[in-house]
């Protein structure tokens, strides 16, 4: 009688990731929605690859949901993507329900990594390349403000003085 080693089957990890200006909190959970736990990194090359590795280790990576792809997540989209993974672009809950299960960056990951795994967030987030990205450049630059005053463009003082101009045609209005 020979033996035969039957390897465990790997199981699939889903991970959540709340992103923030300097750091990234992410939950990972599996493919049944069991809980497998958190971590915090900073929003680096460093945390990225920290965050990656992390997931690697609870076995094999199904998607990654991300709050804020075009924001705060964008890098680690971007990181998350060459490395070869899916990532799925996660709306935030609406207000009520996040003040009724409470206000935490881990909650908020999780309930990403849930929306994944439930099939509500579906959304592939833009690449930020091609020709499309090119355009939205160009166009971003052709409606940006020229010339040596740029920095003082709609300063407060500005604001201030148009608010007096229309409070004086208002005025001049009601004679």
């Amino acid at each position: 009688m020979t033996s035969m080693t039957v390897d465990a089957p790997t199981r699939k990890v889903i991970v959540g990731v709340d992103t923030h200006k300097h750091i990234h909190v992410a939950v990972a959970i599996d493919d049944h929605g069991a809980r497998l736990g958190d971590l915090t990194v900073s929003a680096d090359t460093g945390g990225y690859t920290q965050l990656e590795q992390w997931a690697q280790a609870l076995g094999r990576i199904d998607r990654f949901g991300i709050e804020g792809t075009g924001s705060y997540g964008a890098g680690l989209t971007s990181f998350l993507r060459r490395c070869g993974h899916r990532v799925v672009e996660c709306n935030r809950q609406d207000r009520r329900a996040r003040r009724r299960n409470g206000k935490s960056d881990t909650v908020d990951a999780e309930a990403a990594a849930r929306s994944v795994l439930a099939g509500t967030s579906t959304i592939i987030p833009k690449t930020g390349d091609g020709v499309v990205e090119m355009i939205r450049q160009i166009k971003i630059a052709r409606h940006r403000p020229q010339g040596p005053h740029v920095s003082d463009h709609h300063t407060e003082s500005d604001h201030r003085e148009r608010s007096r101009r229309a409070a004086r045609v208002t005025h001049r209005a009601t004679r």
